[in-house]
């Protein structure tokens, strides 16, 4: 286990957390791609958080950290970006422990929901780290340090005023890239059909990668569906993977 700092919750009322602390400074040169909010957490998810997070989350810190400490041992590392609630992420770490997986997001109560998983499962290959993205992979994780990046099902802000919030933006992408090794892949989900397009398109532009399918892709089997994408489909709406690799 790494010696890594540790972060914590702030307690702002009975069952309602603040999002994790965060130690950069306030002007961080980007646009957010999702908007901080107070979460209700179940009695469950507190207590799980409280216990876990001592264990397995990773704070903030301006420093590049050498993933290997942090998992004790040698492993493909990869990067899950906007974990939610959990139940994802926590599917694919069981059924892949020969791999390494930290998983970041901002909101309270979806880490507590992981914390629940993480400790219910007796997954040792995942790690949390509640904190900015953008700010994470920028200052936390060295260039060629990753083996596959996930972005499953992330806001698609689909009001036109609202898409330069969206995450999958060319400079972030290009930051992404920059951190695979190569032959890494970059695998991004969406049900937003405009939104999926924009994915292909911008991951099209980056130099450095090259599609893995002729346009969209089919999902591959450690990308497990889930229960709002079962309900989805069979209603008919659709669901496009964009897979990238590292050139």
């Amino acid at each position: 286990m790494s010696d890594t700092p540790l972060i914590q919750p702030s307690v702002v009322g009975a069952g309602v957390y603040e999002e994790g602390r965060e130690a950069s400074p306030p002007n961080h040169g980007h646009i957010k791609s999702y908007v901080r909010r107070a979460g209700r957490m179940s009695s469950a998810q507190e207590n799980h958080y409280a216990e876990m997070m001592p264990k397995i989350g990773l704070v903030y810190t301006p420093a590049y950290i050498d993933l290997a400490a942090v998992y004790g041992r040698n492993a493909p590392k990869i990067l899950e970006i906007g974990t939610g609630m959990g139940e994802t992420t926590a599917k694919i770490a069981d059924a892949n422990r020969q791999n390494d997986y930290l998983g970041v997001e901002v909101h309270v109560p979806g880490v507590g929901a992981l914390c629940k998983q993480i400790a219910e499962r007796e997954l040792t290959n995942l790690r949390i780290c509640q904190h900015d993205a953008v700010e994470v992979v920028r200052d936390m994780l060295p260039e060629a340090s990753l083996d596959g990046v996930h972005v499953f099902f992330p806001d698609p802000w689909h009001k036109a005023r609202h898409n330069k919030r969206r995450l999958i933006q060319s400079p972030f992408v290009a930051l992404l890239s920059s951190r695979l090794k190569p032959g890494g892949y970059f695998h991004c989900a969406t049900d937003w059909e405009e939104y999926a397009h924009q994915m292909l398109e911008v991951l099209s532009a980056e130099t450095s990668l090259v599609n893995s399918a002729d346009g969209f892709a089919p999902r591959p089997d450690y990308r497990p569906l889930t229960k709002f994408e079962n309900r989805g489909l069979r209603l008919g709406h659709g669901v496009w993977d964009v897979i990238f690799q590292k050139k």
